[in-house]
C-alpha cells in the first residue's frame, strides 16, 4: 500500500485546491484525515483475515457516503449538514469525500498493492495498471481495461489474487495475516519512489504559502481599516490645530 504520508500529501493537495473560501487548519486537517482513513483497515487485518486494502478500501463506504450527503444537500428540503455547519461544511464535507477516494483509495488502486473493490462481496484484490498511447501501426492503445481476462475478480481490471492467496504487509502487520507477529521485522516506508518525494515536497510546500498568505491576509482585515482610520484622525487634528493657531505666533 502507498505510504501513508503519501496519501496525506494528496489529500492536503485537494484541500488547497478544493476548499475555497473554507481553507483553514481545521478544514485542511478533516480533509488530510479522511485521506488517511482508509489505511486504518491494516489494523484490522490482524483479526480480519484480508482487511488490509479492503475493508476501508471498498467502494461500499464512500458510496453510502456520497449518497447520503448528495440526498441531505440537494434533495431534501432543509439540509440538517447546512443548518448546522452552513456552506462551508457542506464543501468541507464533499472535499473530504473526494479525499477519501482520491488521495486514500487511489494511490493503492493505482499503485503496486491493489484493492479489493468489492469487499466484502466479491474477493478479488484489483489492479489499474497499463498505459496509453497512440501507434501509427495500431492507432489508440489502451492496456487499462481488459475485457475478457481470467481471474477470480468480476471487474475488467488486472487482478492479484483473493483474500486466501493474496496478503498486504504493512508496517502494524508485516506479513499481512491474523494475529500479532511480535518477532518480525517492521519497515515504516514514509516514502517509496521518487515521485512521491516530489508529492510530499509540493504539498508541504504549498500549505506553507497558502497558511502564510492567509495569516496575511487576516491581520490586514483587522488591522487595516483600524489603523487608517487612526491615522486619518490624526491628520485631521494636526489640521485643525494649524487653522487655530494664533496668528501673531505664525508671524513671529
Amino acid at each position: 500500500m502507498a505510504p501513508t504520508l503519501v496519501n496525506a500529501a494528496f489529500g492536503a493537495l485537494l484541500a488547497a485546491a478544493l476548499l475555497g473560501a473554507a481553507f483553514d487548519r481545521r478544514s485542511v486537517a478533516f480533509v488530510v484525515a479522511a485521506a488517511v482513513l482508509p489505511d486504518l483497515d491494516a489494523a484490522a487485518s490482524l483479526a480480519v483475515p484480508g482487511a488490509t486494502n479492503a475493508l476501508l478500501h471498498a467502494v461500499w463506504l464512500p458510496l453510502a457516503a456520497g449518497v447520503a450527503l448528495y440526498w441531505d444537500t440537494r434533495v431534501r428540503d432543509a439540509s440538517r449538514l447546512r443548518e448546522r455547519a452552513g456552506r462551508r461544511g457542506v464543501r468541507i464535507a464533499w472535499v473530504a469525500l473526494a479525499a477519501f477516494l482520491v488521495a486514500g483509495v487511489g494511490p493503492d488502486l493505482f499503485g503496486s498493492e491493489g484493492v479489493n473493490l468489492l469487499y466484502p462481496l466479491g474477493d478479488a484484490y484489483y489492479l489499474v495498471s497499463g498505459g496509453f498511447l497512440f501507434s501509427t501501426e495500431d492507432g489508440i492503445v489502451q492496456t487499462f481495461v481488459s475485457f475478457g481476462a481470467g481471474g477470480p475478480g468480476v471487474l475488467p481490471l488486472e487482478t492479484l489474487g483473493t483474500t486466501d492467496s493474496y496478503a498486504i504487509p504493512t508496517f502494524i502487520n508485516p506479513d499481512g495475516r491474523p494475529g500479532l507477529s511480535l518477532g518480525a521485522e517492521r519497515e515504516l516506508h514514509l516514502v517509496r519512489t521518487g515521485w512521491q518525494l516530489v508529492v510530499v515536497a509540493a504539498a508541504t510546500a504549498l500549505l506553507a504559502v497558502r497558511f502564510r498568505r492567509g495569516g496575511r491576509t487576516g491581520r490586514e482585515s483587522r488591522t487595516g481599516p483600524e489603523s487608517r482610520t487612526g491615522r486619518e484622525s490624526r491628520t485631521d487634528q494636526e489640521r485643525r490645530a494649524e487653522s487655530t493657531e494664533d496668528p501673531a505666533e505664525v508671524s513671529r
